[in-house]
């Protein structure tokens, strides 16, 4: 993107830094008020950068160590409620141990900004990056982004603030970031002053909602069959709410910073005169984009479609940069166990956003670098050699493909 009139007011620097010192850089920069943290890796390299930063007097912020995943979100909670801009994560089974907590803050409509470092859930053991733990939230209310790379993760930690504070939306957001392939590798990130960022980000203010001593309110009252469906309903307009809201603040912060993809809900790469259609989230973006390159200069029309926002779901764009193209391979770095298909969740979002379409592609789905096994070229070679064998054939027959898996497997 070239570099506006906007963006030229703000001055940047370059620094050589990992996904998550880019989230800490953000962090400073939103003046977050009050952060909650449980070590466990991937997240606990946030709590270090955060940590240091405070004790070398370059950020004013309350950091909470907790005894556990599930106090850490309480925290956040109710600091939010009485006004706090705060920050939180967690990571594989820890994201699940504070399951009770997190239902709770989008249910309660409190905008708690949180990192998700994607790692497999046990057991086996395994420290590796599957999307399973964020996807969990899926249902629940929570704004969910996949990040791909370190820019990527200091502006959308802005984005997130953005959106989830405004009184359109008020629900959570979870920055899903693979584990180790992104939370530890470095990246050249462009960071910029605090006055960028107070351009962009206004104060946090919940205003009637706000829970303190001069404004008596009740927060989580028991409404059982009086009121709960009108308080689902309220939460499902929010979330419809939040597509227009994030084009809105996409928009400003591109103009302010003079970058970000022209879409605010997917990355596009070589899809305009593409046969065919791999679709990933996150990191797996790298490998598809070079094997895309390298499959093109063998003269195949193959082109890339990553997911950025999973909540709200991008429908829109699904259908319109996916329809009539001669197959669309879903990459899964998840698993959904006796889904339809036996495909991934990715899979069976995307199938059924084409559903509606007179000319919807054959969509097949592919399971991939579970565990935090890589993802490579090779592989992706072979997806899209089994897409177009299956995208042909008799479909009705097939389920979801696994991709360099070992035997035995049953």
């Amino acid at each position: 993107m070239a570099v506006t009139e906007a963006s030229k007011r703000f001055a940047q620097h370059e620094e050589l830094i990992t996904g998550t010192e880019a989230v800490a850089q953000a962090l400073r920069l939103a003046d977050v008020d009050v952060m909650a943290g449980y070590p466990i890796r991937p997240y606990d390299s946030v709590m270090s950068a955060v940590a240091k930063m405070i004790a070398n007097g370059q950020m004013d912020a309350d950091f909470i160590i907790a005894e556990s995943e599930h106090s850490q979100f309480e925290i956040v909670k109710h600091a939010s409620a009485t006004g706090a801009r705060v920050f939180v994560g967690s990571s594989g089974v820890g994201w699940m141990y504070a399951m009770e907590a997190i239902v709770v803050t989008a249910a309660l409509r409190l905008p708690v900004v949180a990192l998700v470092g994607n790692r497999a859930l046990d057991d086996p053991g395994a420290f590796g990056v599957e999307h399973n733990d964020a996807l969990a939230v899926r249902d629940a209310g929570w704004l969910l982004y996949w990040v791909a790379e370190g820019q990527e993760a200091l502006d959308t930690t802005f984005l997130a603030y953005r959106v989830a504070e405004d009184a359109r939306v008020s629900l959570p957001c979870a920055l899903s970031m693979d584990g180790a392939f992104l939370t530890h590798s470095q990246h050249l990130v462009m960071v910029p002053e605090k006055d960028l960022v107070e351009a962009f980000l206004p104060p946090y203010d919940l205003k009637k909602r706000r829970f303190h001593p001069d404004n008596p309110i009740s927060i989580a009252p028991q409404y059982n069959e009086d009121w709960v469906m009108e308080t689902r309903k309220q939460s499902d307009a929010a979330m419809r709410r939040a597509r227009g809201v994030i084009a809105e603040a996409y928009e400003e912060l591109r103009r302010l910073t003079g970058r970000g993809d022209p879409n605010p809900f997917v990355e596009t790469y070589r899809i305009e005169d593409a046969d065919y259609v791999l679709i990933g989230m996150g990191t797996v973006a790298m490998p598809i984009k070079v094997a895309v390159d390298q499959m093109r200069e063998r003269g195949k029309r193959v082109g890339f479609l990553r997911i950025k926002w999973f909540r709200p779901f991008p429908d829109e764009e699904l259908r319109h940069f996916l329809h009539g193209r001669k197959g669309v391979g879903v990459v899964d770095r998840d698993y959904s166990y006796g889904s339809t298909r036996h495909g991934g969740a990715v899979y069976n979002e995307v199938r059924s956003a084409l559903y509606d379409l007179a000319d919807r592609p054959p969509v097949i789905g592919f399971i991939a670098g579970l565990g935090g096994r890589e993802v490579s070229v090779e592989d992706v070679f072979r997806i899209q050699e089994q897409l177009e064998r299956s995208a042909a054939g008799d479909l009705l027959a097939e389920s979801a493909h696994w991709i360099g898996v070992r035997g035995p497997v049953e």
